[in-house]
């Protein structure tokens, strides 16, 4: 198996907690601790919606047997302030099933997870107006849930967002009925290799663009997850389809290469510390943007897969690394773990810097593709992140 593929499988739950050596809130007062996702900074007030997407001319390619492809989406969206009820972080389950997997289960209590404050409400009213969309995809194994943090923040400064768990690529998400679905790729994957997971994922996010702005190229069926009853027609009102980004976590970010070269309508993509699996295209990606930001270790200059994205990119570009950062520090694993006074000194940038800077510079990145407002930050460094370093430009 390859080592990257390796180093996935053994890190991707790495869920609040690095080491129990690191743990320095006692077991007894974790139990205590209210976790606080931080406050996104944009005007709007947030909604979400959950989703279960169906598309019934695509059997899943890691349980055919199981029938046709399944997807749950969280979709958040500028909302009206006052409307809608708040919204949970994720279930005790599925926190069970996160800390379980890598023996935190006795360390953290799933209810200390899974009630984490969001600054979300469920089934708001939207604010009138359409909006860009903006898809993200997590890191292999983790839910959606761990880019609560981004997704909140993107939708606060008006984009829809619409954060995606693929079937059986995750070790702890719900769909209809209770089910806890396996993480089925975890093994397979081992066979097909990386590209076939962000490949599959590619496919995944055209499907649920169709079905957002409905396109309804493959005539599927949208079917809302319990107590929701969302209408395609709405979100496609909330949407408009010229301005459409693609953003992902590890494999998560990977996928957007194949994804921008299969699917014309995702104008801009970014890549938060993956490898890239699935090559450009030598030919590039008709000159569409993208931004590679990742940990200092080992995306510089002299990382293969890096290296070769950056010579085919044929459009806008920017490679960015942040210092003192780990492989998790574009999603909410940090921040939460900064509240319970977990720490890693192979790591050391603190949680809030971390969220700082994964929403600072997406939102950046998109204001700047999506919406044509000028980004000074994107120009260079700045005295204010002195912890990002523009590899290139």
């Amino acid at each position: 198996m390859p080592r990257t593929t390796t180093l996935l499988l053994r890190t991707a739950l790495l869920l609040l907690a690095l080491t129990a050596t690191l743990f320095t809130t006692p077991p007894a007062r974790a139990a205590t601790v209210q976790l606080q996702l931080p406050s996104p900074t944009g005007p709007y007030a947030i909604g979400r919606d959950t989703l279960h997407l169906v598309d019934p001319t695509r059997p899943d390619p890691w349980m055919p047997e199981a029938g046709a492809r399944e997807l749950m989406v969280s979709l958040y969206y500028p909302a009206r302030r006052g409307t809608g009820t708040p919204a949970p972080y994720m279930t005790t389950p599925e926190a069970e099933r996160l800390l379980k997997n890598q023996g935190y289960d006795r360390l953290i209590p799933a209810e200390t997870v899974s009630a984490t404050r969001t600054n979300t409400t469920e089934h708001a009213r939207p604010t009138p107006g359409r909006f860009p969309l903006v898809l993200l995809s997590p890191g292999f194994t983790l839910p959606r849930t761990t880019l609560t943090l981004l997704s909140e923040e993107l939708a606060s400064q008006g984009y829809v967002v619409a954060a995606v768990d693929h079937a059986y690529e995750s070790v702890a998400t719900t769909f209809p009925g209770g089910r806890l679905l396996p993480c089925v790729a975890c093994e397979k994957s081992k066979e097909t290799g990386m590209a076939a997971v962000a490949e599959g994922r590619a496919r995944d996010l055209s499907f649920v663009t169709d079905e957002l702005t409905a396109t309804r190229r493959h005539h599927a069926t949208t079917n809302a997850a319990p107590r929701s009853t969302p209408d395609a027609a709405r979100y496609a009102r909330m949407i408009d389809p010229h301005r459409i980004g693609i953003a992902g976590h590890s494999i998560g970010g990977a996928t957007a290469v194949p994804a921008m070269a299969a699917d014309p309508r995702f104008r801009a993509g970014a890549n938060l510390d993956g490898g890239f699996f699935s090559p450009v295209p030598p030919s590039g990606l008709g000159a569409r943007p993208f931004l590679m930001l990742g940990a200092e270790s080992p995306h510089v200059p002299g990382n293969a897969t890096w290296d070769l994205t950056w010579q085919r990119l044929d459009g806008w570009k920017r490679w960015l690394t942040v210092k003192d950062a780990g492989h998790f520090t574009f999603t909410d694993l940090p921040v939460l773990a900064a509240q319970l006074g977990i720490t890693d000194p192979k790591f050391p940038l603190p949680g809030d810097r971390s969220g700082d800077i994964t929403r600072t510079y997406l939102t950046a990145f998109f204001n700047l593709h999506l919406r044509t407002v000028p980004q000074p930050l994107l120009d260079g460094p700045t005295p204010t992140n002195p912890e990002v370093t523009f590899q290139h430009t």
